[in-house]
């Protein structure tokens, strides 16, 4: 296929949920996106709503990525191809896919080593700034959208995003059969990561959490023992990998402690921009300390987990918005016993 294809029945105009300002939302008719080279266009079916989206719609920036200009939220996403740039087959049109919510430079030196998600160049959904997936449509490059079995929901498909860092995550953590882990903080990370440690043969997964209710989800997806930080202490647990999934200096501290010689540390929640390690501890046990960013070469693990049923995302979604009720959904982390809402963009 060297030309564009797009059906008649595309229309022109689309609506978007637009973040203007912080704490302001409005839904704005945008054009439809025309897929370029490489590209295919997804008519979106769901969004699920990061803490990335929730930080930028309530602050307008996240360290050094700051909105200023109205940009579109949202890079949990799955949806329907319904055309294709030139050089992809018209095939693709009608497959339900799974978006990775990334376009790397393929040039760089990152991504010539297969860690395309450190490419210096990257433009990632919802990261200023690039417009994200709260809209009717959007546009990927081809190998970005995954296809998915039928069996597999919307809802579903959106959140292989999150249990891609999740995955990533677990590769970093050196999971394998046998594994005692460490988990600080049990919010969507900390469940998806509870679900997929213990897919990658963990038979001892500890999480730690302040709140009573995120204790009693990450029991419900597996956990073997919970604690809560304040009354019990973690440093004797002398686990295999501790995840902090809670970005919390005092988890952070605690955590290392509680690994054992050799033992791996994985940041993965966005936290505190600096803090004081106890690098004679990390030292002296000799401990592989590293961190996370997004991810690469997930998907198809992500998708082959779901649908095993060894991971299990549709059971997350506590809360689903239409997209005039966007703001809404930005807001759902706030309401008690909250752990993923999603955006059916079509609704």
């Amino acid at each position: 296929m060297t030309h564009t294809t797009l059906p008649s029945d595309i229309p022109r105009t689309m609506r978007a949920s637009v973040l203007v300002e912080p704490g302001a939302i409005e839904i704005r008719e945008r054009s439809v996106p025309t897929p370029g080279p490489g590209d295919v266009l997804i008519r979106v079916a769901s969004v699920g709503v990061c803490g990335s989206d929730a930080h930028y719609y309530r602050e307008g920036r996240i360290g050094e990525f700051v909105v200023d200009q109205p940009i579109v939220l949202g890079h949990e996403a799955s949806g329907t191809v319904v055309g294709v740039g030139a050089g992809v087959s018209a095939e693709r049109i009608g497959q339900r896919v799974s978006i990775e919510p990334q376009r790397p430079d393929p040039d760089t030196d990152e991504s010539r080593r297969g860690l395309y998600n450190l490419c210096p160049h990257m433009q990632f959904y919802a990261t200023p700034p690039i417009d994200g997936a709260l809209a009717e449509y959007v546009t990927i490059g081809s190998a970005f959208a995954h296809p998915i079995p039928d069996e597999m929901s919307e809802d579903a498909a959106a959140l292989c995003e999150p249990l891609s860092v999740a995955i990533a995550t677990t590769r970093k953590a050196g999971v394998t059969a046998g594994s005692r882990v460490l988990i600080a903080g049990a919010g969507p990370i900390g469940i998806a990561l509870v679900q997929t440690v213990l897919a990658f043969g963990a038979t001892e997964v500890v999480v730690s959490d302040l709140d009573p209710r995120r204790r009693d989800v990450a029991a419900k997806f597996g956990a073997t023992a919970v604690l809560d930080p304040r009354e019990q202490d973690v440093a004797g647990l002398h686990v295999d990998s501790f995840v902090d999934a809670s970005g919390a200096p005092s988890a952070v501290l605690a955590g290392i402690q509680a690994v054992r010689p050799a033992g791996t540390v994985v940041l993965v929640g966005m936290g505190a921009p600096e803090m004081t390690l106890p690098v004679q501890t990390i030292q002296n046990r000799e401990l592989f300390l590293t961190g996370v960013f997004r991810y690469a070469n997930t998907w198809p693990t992500a998708i082959a987990l779901a649908r095993s049923g060894r991971v299990d995302l549709d059971s997350m979604v506590t809360g689903r918005f239409p997209l005039a009720e966007a703001e809404q959904a930005l807001n759902a982390d706030r309401t008690p016993g909250s752990l993923k809402a999603v955006v059916r963009v079509q609704e």
